[in-house]
């Protein structure tokens, strides 16, 4: 327990405080900006087992917030960077990787196995997914974002009566209603506090101690340096808005509910891949690169896409990109058209966005 030294005299905390985060299992969705800062502190904290999800490799342009990782790690699995990382510092610690984007699937069968889960997450649908297979399997689920300069924090789904994510954002929003942090930019700084923030609600919850952010949201502004909260109340419309079984959670297609307009992003698209038949198409011309190597990738330059038989599509739900995402609009567009259907999408920033796995 010498590790500990400085928690355990904490007369709130104390060794049965200890014991209990050595007793804690914790699963960790999202090994980003907010993962990272959460995930090393929670392992400092002593928290016994932890698991980390995360289907996404290291990119250069994640390395200013993203504080577990480095320039040699570039291009490797997210997750299991992180659990090499911890198991390096904390050999003691039993760190699961699951290097794959969580579907509704993967939370049924791992979720019960863990006590809290903690949304480190950057998109809606993962946000709304995760929020209701914690209600459903009455998890507490620590939920974090950053928007620019602000953050949020809260507890959800901590007990009868608590409210959760659907209670603060009843409805999804609209695709590029809220830009990414690829698109609206963020400071790496941010993305520390919340994080680590949101690793001091899992302890406060898993040890006893403080006031823990149920039914409440806090607001974070680091450009104002200000702090405020919110209170929220659970609410009989936003109950009926979740799936109340396993067999609905499971059929919900989170990423397709999150996506009703043209645009898409790369996260999101690979999400939706990978819950129903879909194909990418690539629609530069031959010349320009770099190319992707995905067996679900065809190539189909703008210029012969329209002129294709539609029983090159299938029904299968359509992805299109070009370089920069300039290209792909128009013909998604007139694609919709030709097609008769609606699941014909433009990803944003194409190629040369920084979540393209296009390198």
């Amino acid at each position: 327990m010498g590790r500990f030294e400085r928690q355990i005299i904490l007369p709130e905390l104390g060794r049965e405080g200890q014991q209990k985060l050595h007793s804690a299992r914790v699963l960790v969705v999202g090994a980003g900006g907010l993962g990272c800062p959460a995930l090393l502190y929670l392992a400092a904290a002593g928290v016994g087992s932890i698991g980390i999800a995360d289907g996404d490799r290291v990119a250069i342009s994640n390395l200013n917030r993203q504080v577990l990782f480095g320039l040699n790690d570039v291009g490797n699995p997210k997750a299991s960077v992180a659990k090499h990382y911890i198991n390096e510092r904390y050999p003691d610690i039993q760190v699961e990787a699951y290097d794959r984007y969580f579907l509704a699937k993967d939370l049924v069968e791992i979720l019960p196995g863990y006590d809290l889960l903690i949304d480190a997450s950057d998109n809606f649908a993962t946000r709304y997914m995760l929020n209701d297979a914690a209600a459903l399997f009455e998890k507490p689920l620590v939920y974090g974002a950053v928007y620019k300069y602000e953050g949020q924090v809260a507890l959800f789904c901590a007990g009868e009566g608590s409210a959760n994510y659907r209670d603060l954002y009843p409805h999804m929003p609209e695709p590029g209603e809220v830009p990414g942090c690829a698109e609206a930019g963020v400071i790496g700084v941010l993305s520390g506090i919340i994080g680590t923030m949101q690793a001091a609600e899992a302890v406060k919850w898993i040890t006893g101690i403080g006031k823990t952010l149920v039914n409440k949201v806090l607001f974070y502004n680091l450009a104002e340096q200000s702090f405020y909260d919110i209170g929220l109340t659970s609410s009989d419309e936003a109950q009926k808005r979740r799936p109340a079984t396993t067999e609905a959670f499971l059929k919900t297609d989170y990423a397709f509910e999150c996506v009703s307009g043209i645009d898409i992003g790369w996260n999101a698209a690979m999400l939706m891949a990978e819950q129903k038949p879909s194909v990418f198409i690539d629609i530069r011309e031959l010349y320009e690169m770099p190319r992707w190597t995905n067996t679900e990738c065809l190539e189909i330059p703008f210029s012969q896409l329209i002129q294709k038989k539609n029983s090159v599509f299938d029904s299968k739900s359509i992805f299109l990109f070009c370089q920069h995402g300039i290209r792909s609009q128009p013909a998604a567009v007139e694609l919709r058209k030709v097609l008769k259907r609606d699941n014909v999408y433009s990803v944003t920033g194409g190629v040369k966005h920084p979540d393209s796995p296009v390198k």
